[in-house]
């Protein structure tokens, strides 16, 4: 059964008990039994720890926490925790100095002049950036996560003392104010609960869960513990019953093994509770069993064996031996029939995936140089940890490379394939833009369909456990805005803003050398007659790059006739001569855009709008939206279309057709034989014998929607057909031009 979080671990009352013992009336420290702790370490490492912990006690000499106890109560309670997890001689003196150059005039500089690079490295990595402003609380904390991360991306250990560090605050969390205990149990169960799930940490985990749980809702806690305690009385008969079939099943079954009881932690209960709307005496299955074997073949001799004894209930079986889980877990978990209908959930493990899912990665280190003899879940962690860099580098600021962190950091996984059938883990609900950024950041930038299990499906199909995924890729594809809004993972959001970023400022730039072009020529001047040295002036004077220049115009920043004049030196001169429009395809990107609000098409008279930081939007004349832009001509750009356009168009009809069987069949039939696309479309009843049809359909032109509309005026159902600017989604408002 798991220990109470009432109390500290006892880890951490052995650490303040030789804190206190190591700091005598006088003030004086005595280092000599610091090393005792980890009798694992050489001579040499054994001294770097008493050096560390002789800077750390002097240091904080004359500091308390706010239980009144001696601050170096705290680093040596982080330097048992890893101990416990035999981490190296660095390690543990880096986590008796962690809090030194942030509470202390221990300077970063001092620790690396005494300690090494190393060690240094590890206490800047956990050390917050307090010194530094930023412009809310939220920025901070965001920052301060990002600059952890990142040091762990670069070395494990940095996370690992900052789990330790955690762990202890939470469990002498008490003595803090309840709405820091409720911030900093909130911080835990977000960031720091995940983050040890996903290396595989199993202790650390359900144990910050636990007082995260404790300290955010108290009262709860203390309910749902006496109701444990007391069901635990009520069932210790049937627990025992159910633990001697076992055993005696297995000793006939000739498996040798240990098996143990063991009881589901509250946070779980709880979670249970709160999801399926249970109460607490709903909750059966809150015991649990774990098998402890030799070997793999063994494993599976215990689930048959198990599944004679008690039936196993359908869909409740997982084998996480055949497909370990993100962070490495292995295990066989099987749900049975118990006694009197009662579900018992039953754990299967040898005794090496024992250990692995009790201390993760910390069980064998990856930091040591390169690869060699790391398992595959070392590896795997190996990679997100140099995942949480690519993310980083295509964030736009610390809060979103956060954001983008913390949806890795609930991987409720889905197992997939490749077509070589190797497996990959991705985050429920995880599409196949998600699988393709998965494989390769190339592979996503590519990407324009997927086959799923042999067939042709759409990039946001979300992906079920057991897929077999294949993406097909064109060297000419690009991402698409749209991707945002159904990629789930991390990296695949921040390489599709990172790359949607750059097609921006790309689509800007030459968006910039139109209208710069066009200025020029209203100024009488050819843009290849402008001299280098005109350009070399204004950009020595502005401090910019000629592509910054061009970006600024392309989303409105600076006036293309401003820019054109510091080029021809004629401030101040007004030269209204016409300069041509500039053409439009309807396919430049996300830098111009065809307006929503009245949908042009080709043969619309059209106008085009500059918008700060967006780009040049493109209207019809007569949109009122941009009515009032037309008396000032700095607001507005002379626009044309380009002739011969080989593309479609959305453009929004209403049908109102009389109720009859068929009809909207005959309209459809009529649509495809115009050659037009139906890309939306729904109906709306109205008073008496007529309904409303709605559809978005896609044309050419002004000339393809006239021969449309005439076609569907032929179907003798139809009394009216309406053009709608503003799309089939505003129709309970919308500005109609009737063709």
């Amino acid at each position: 059964m798991p220990r109470s979080v009432q109390e500290p671990h006892p880890r951490f009352a052995r650490a303040r008990s030789r804190a206190l013992a190591a700091a005598p009336e006088g003030g004086q420290t005595s280092p000599a039994d610091v090393a005792d702790i980890a009798p694992y370490l050489r001579p040499d490492e054994a001294d770097l720890l008493r050096r560390a912990f002789q800077v750390s006690s002097q240091a904080h000499k004359g500091q308390f926490r706010k239980d009144g106890e001696p601050y170096i109560t705290h680093p040596l309670a982080v330097t048992e925790t890893l101990v416990g997890w035999r981490m190296d001689a660095q390690t543990l003196a880096a986590a008796l100095l962690h809090d030194v150059v942030e509470d202390t005039a221990v300077s970063r500089e001092d620790i690396r002049h005494q300690f090494g690079d190393a060690v240094a490295g590890l206490v800047d990595g956990v050390t917050k950036l307090d010194q530094l402003q930023f412009e809310s609380k939220r920025h901070a904390q965001a920052e301060n996560f990002r600059k952890m991360l990142l040091a762990m991306a670069r070395d494990v250990r940095v996370i690992l003392i900052k789990l330790a560090d955690r762990w202890h605050n939470m469990s002498t969390l008490d003595a803090m104010s309840p709405e820091s205990r409720q911030r900093i149990a909130q911080e835990t169960l977000d960031i720091y609960a995940p983050i040890a799930n996903r290396l595989g940490l199993n202790v650390v985990y359900h144990e910050l869960q636990e007082l995260a749980f404790k300290h955010m809702h108290p009262t709860r806690y203390r309910v749902l513990e006496k109701a444990v305690a007391a069901s635990r009385q009520e069932r210790r008969e049937l627990v025992e019953k159910i633990n001697d079939a076992i055993r005696q099943k297995l000793e006939q079954s000739r498996i040798k093994a240990d098996v143990y009881g063991r009881e589901k932690h509250l946070y779980g209960i709880y979670r249970k509770m709160q999801e399926k709307h249970l109460a607490f005496t709903e909750v059966f299955d809150i015991y649990g069993f774990r098998v402890i074997v030799d070997d793999v073949p063994t494993c599976y001799l215990t689930m048959g064996a198990l599944h004679a004894l008690y039936k196993p209930i359908p869909g409740k079986i997982k084998d996480y031996i055949a497909i370990p889980k993100a962070n490495g877990y292995q295990s066989l978990h099987t749900t049975l029939f118990g006694p009197f209908g009662t579900p018992v959930e039953v754990q299967i493990r040898t005794r090496e995936m024992h250990r692995l899912a009790e201390e993760g990665v910390a069980s064998h280190w990856m930091y040591k140089a390169g690869d060699v003899g790391l398992t595959e879940a070392q590896r795997m962690t190996h990679q997100w940890l140099q995942s949480l860099l690519d993310i980083q580098a295509d964030s736009r600021d610390s809060v979103e490379f956060l954001e983008h962190i913390k949806v890795d950091l609930f991987p409720d996984e889905v197992y997939v394939f490749t077509p070589k059938g190797k497996i990959m883990a991705l985050p429920r609900e995880a599409t196949a833009v998600d699988f393709a950024y998965n494989v390769h950041t190339d592979i996503g930038n590519h990407c324009v369909a997927s086959r799923i299990n042999g067939d042709y499906m759409p990039l946001s199909t979300p992906l079920k456990n057991g897929d077999r995924v294949e993406i097909i890729t064109s060297e000419s594809a690009r991402p698409n805005p749209a991707w945002i809004h159904f990629a789930v993972t991390g990296k695949a959001r921040a390489h599709i803003r990172s790359a949607l970023k750059h097609a921006h400022r790309n689509e800007s730039e030459m968006l910039g050398q139109q209208l710069l072009n066009q200025a020029l020529r209203g100024l009488g001047a050819h843009p290849e007659d402008v001299p280098e040295e005109r350009w070399e002036q204004l950009l020595k004077t502005s401090g910019r790059s000629k592509g910054d220049v061009l970006i600024d115009i392309g989303l409105g920043k600076k006036l293309g006739v401003m820019v054109a004049r510091q080029l021809l030196a004629r401030e101040g001169e007004d030269d209204n001569r016409a300069a041509g429009p500039i053409l439009i395809r309807g396919s430049e990107g996300v830098a111009v855009r065809l307006a929503k609000c009245c949908q042009p098409i080709p043969g619309d008279p059209i106008i085009g709008q500059i918008r700060k930081e967006q780009g040049l939007f493109i209207h019809t004349h007569d949109c009122p939206q941009v009515r009032h832009y037309r008396d000032d001509p700095d607001k507005w750009v002379d626009v044309e279309w380009e002739p011969d356009l080989d593309k479609t168009f959305d453009v929004s009809i209403r049908i109102t057709a009389a109720h009859a069987r068929g009809v909207l069949a005959k309209v459809a039939a009529a649509i495809a034989a115009e050659g037009s696309n139906i890309d939306d479309v729904h109906m709306e009843e109205e008073s008496g014998n007529y309904t409303n049809l709605y559809f978005t359909v896609q044309v050419q032109n002004r000339v393809h929607l006239s021969r449309l509309m005439r076609a569907l005026r032929s179907i003798q159902e139809v009394s009216r057909i309406t053009r709608l600017k503003g799309g089939v989604r505003g129709v309970h408002n919308p500005v109609r031009k009737d063709q």
